[in-house]
């Protein structure tokens, strides 16, 4: 097939189709180098430009103030699971940990690995179909941290705000919604996530950390496990993703182009309200997986009357260019991942094969 289907997967996802374009052009000979970005030395100033954009293009959209670095790591945001807490929960220190969906539960099981964390609340009992309330929350005024995921791409739920950690440090796993909408950068002491759902390929783990936590990493961690390390060398202290790196600067142009996050976030709200609206208006034949206040911008997540009808849905829609709305394999049903680059089109095109399966199903 040599035409772009509309890919809902969750990740490594969709990215935009400008950006696919601009790397094609460039793929052979990168500014006239005759060596791909691929090729580059990293420790080449042609490549420190590369890297010097692609850390400018996060900083504007996200606003991040000049207390904070951007660091550009590796390995994919689970081993952040381990790396938050073989730097920051001291062994005579605790973490909190708010889980709100198998990701949130997975960090928190790492965690207790490396040190003492607790639970301070979670909605497993719910099957992970609701977030807090702000008022809900009992964070331990003494933990090293608390640490919450604001977008979980299994169950399909989102915070809808910035968790306020008041004198305790806010970490996020923000993989699958950072770039989506503006936030409070203020709020928190770090933020990492996974680039290949919002930012760029896969591959690449970007991490926005308060200056004052550095300063907390102890001394002698594995190199590639700390921070410190790699706020001193630049995101460099081994060959970091070049092209990734690359990437995810064209992505940073492509979304200043769509006018920044205030924009993505009409955007995203407005696809996200068209899936919901046909789920909530098929008379029951479609349920959604997460609470009505919890929805997902990013990821939809919603079910059949049977798991048969499931399995047909998935292949029609295959067919017909709707890729990738399997369900993960710890929940079943139907997930429609809808992030930055999912086209409008694409979301239209999944409601009208919505309602036409639903009539000649239900």
């Amino acid at each position: 097939m040599t035409e772009r289907i509309f890919n809902f997967s969750a990740g490594p996802a969709i990215l935009p189709l400008p950006v696919l374009e601009r790397a094609r052009e460039e793929i052979i000979s990168f500014r006239g180098t005759g060596m791909s970005v691929m090729e580059l030395s990293h420790r080449s100033s042609i490549f420190g430009e590369v890297l010097d954009a692609a850390e400018a293009g996060l900083r504007r959209l996200l606003s991040v103030p000049d207390n904070f670095r951007i660091l550009f790591m590796q390995c994919g945001a689970t081993s952040q699971f381990s790396i938050v807490p073989i730097n920051f929960l001291a062994s005579e220190g605790t973490a909190n940990y708010i889980v709100t969906g198998a990701w949130g539960k997975k960090a928190f099981i790492e965690a207790k690995r490396r040190g003492q964390a607790r639970i301070a609340y979670t909605t497993e009992e719910k099957q992970f179909t609701s977030i807090p309330e702000p008022s809900e929350l009992k964070i331990d005024p003494t933990a090293n941290y608390v640490h919450y995921t604001s977008n979980e791409t299994i169950e399909g739920v989102e915070f809808k705000y910035d968790l306020d950690g008041g004198d305790v440090p806010v970490v996020c796993d923000a993989s699958s919604n950072i770039l989506s909408k503006p936030i409070e950068i203020e709020r928190y002491a770090l933020i990492y996530a996974g680039a290949q759902k919002n930012i760029g390929p896969s591959g690449v783990t970007v991490v926005i950390i308060r200056d004052d936590m550095i300063s907390r990493v102890p001394e002698g961690l594995p190199p590639m496990m700390d921070y410190r390390l790699f706020a001193e060398h630049h995101s460099m202290p081994n060959t970091p993703n070049t092209w990734g790196i690359y990437l995810i600067g064209l992505v940073c142009d492509w979304l200043e182009s769509q006018g920044g996050l205030q924009a993505m976030a009409r955007k995203n709200r407005d696809k996200a309200e068209r899936v919901y609206d046909a789920i909530d208006t098929s008379v029951g034949f479609y349920t959604g997986h997460a609470d009505a206040a919890a929805r997902s911008n990013m990821n939809v997540t919603f079910r059949l009357p049977t798991a048969d009808l499931e399995q047909i849905f998935i292949s029609e829609a295959t067919a017909i260019g709707l890729d990738g709305l399997k369900g993960h394999r710890s929940l079943g049903g139907i997930r429609a991942s809808i992030y930055n680059a999912f086209p409008v089109e694409g979301v239209d095109r999944l409601v009208s094969f919505m309602s036409d399966f639903a009539r000649r199903n239900g």
